[in-house]
């Protein structure tokens, strides 16, 4: 029997791609980060995504780097463990015309961030699936010498229930906001 691929699809809410609608594997555990959320997330990083490097590190739909690639930032690091998923990201950039200006890598994210590092970001974003406990080990090899540059944004999105995370005493807290099942801080390093 033949499975047919569900698709569902997510909005640039602003920049030179505003308003363009992308197709998104409909895959569990996949949940791009609401309209709403990126709206208020992108007004608090107004100033900090033009020229930024980025990377989106449990990419999913890619829809936050996306974002910063549509707002001028400068390079985004895509990481994605699944590899129709990362294909389905892949697409979308060609869509763009902005695969120059990106990287999908399709692997696991804690490996990625276990390998040398040659350039720090400027700007993070940690979304990982909420029941994969991912974050707190992300957030420890993330801080890391080499990965952040100095001034460097993380975003966390974590399952609003989950009081467990660490953060680092380096990481000052910027913002921080809830929506739904999902609580979300922005972090200057």
């Amino acid at each position: 029997m033949n499975k047919r691929v569900k698709t569902n699809s997510i909005r640039i809410i602003s920049g030179r791609w505003r308003g363009r609608r992308l197709p998104v594997l409909d895959h569990d555990g996949l949940r791009p980060t609401t309209d709403r959320v990126r709206e208020t997330l992108f007004n608090w990083l107004m100033h900090d995504v033009p020229a930024a490097r980025c990377l989106d590190l449990f990419a999913g739909s890619g829809v936050l780097g996306l974002e910063c690639l549509s707002r001028s930032a400068k390079y985004v690091q895509f990481v994605e463990s699944e590899r129709r998923v990362a294909d389905q990201l892949r697409q979308n950039l060609t869509k763009l015309d902005a695969a120059d200006a990106a990287t999908v890598s399709t692997g696991d994210a804690l490996n990625f961030l276990r390998a040398p590092n040659h350039e720090c970001f400027d700007l993070v974003f940690l979304d990982p699936p909420f029941q994969a406990h991912l974050l707190q080990p992300a957030i420890d090899l993330l801080n890391q010498p080499g990965w952040l540059s100095d001034g460097a944004m993380v975003y966390i999105e974590h399952h609003a229930h989950d009081d467990s995370i660490v953060i680092p005493e380096n990481w000052v807290l910027h913002r921080s906001g809830k929506a739904g099942q999902s609580r979300y801080h922005l972090y200057r390093h």
